[in-house]
């Protein structure tokens, strides 16, 4: 992973760690005025990053985080998903399709049918394939539990 894009962005204090993983839900209200702005609203709405570095120990006031922010350089993170089994091949690369998961799931098959961060249309990247994920409603849907990179 280490040859993936990486951005830069402030994130509290509290939470930069390298290996730290977030969802980026886009501008607050507190955010207008910050003279860094542009560097944190630099990453894209509703995607899920991963911390690979702190940049220094330097604490940026902040008016989301109360203890202030540090910068980081962050990667899109892998993404875990529910795929047709017959796209499941380690190494591939597909676009995103959420699979029609009717019916009633439990929390877990719903994360993966429906994952956050993932839209449909994504070109990705099969970086592991994992176990078959049943889907009890429809037992001739055929998927597999995959991690995908953007």
């Amino acid at each position: 992973m280490e040859d993936m894009d990486t951005a830069i962005t402030l994130i509290g204090t509290k939470l930069a760690k390298v290996g730290e993983e977030f969802f980026f839900e886009g501008e607050t209200p507190e955010c207008e005025h910050c003279k860094l702005k542009n560097t944190c609203m630099a990453l894209e709405k509703g995607r899920k990053y991963r911390i690979v570095k702190v940049r220094n120990q330097t604490v940026h006031e902040c008016f989301v985080h109360d203890t202030g922010a540090m910068v980081v350089d962050v990667i899109k993170a892998p993404i875990i998903a529910a795929i047709d089994s017959k796209k499941a091949i380690k190494g591939a690369t597909i676009r995103y399709q959420e699979p029609n998961c009717d019916g009633d799931l439990d929390a877990e098959t719903y994360d993966l049918c429906y994952p956050k961060g993932l839209r449909n249309g994504d070109k990705c990247t099969i970086n592991e394939v994992m176990e078959s994920v049943d889907v009890g409603s429809n037992p001739s849907l055929s998927l597999k539990k995959v991690e995908l990179l953007l």
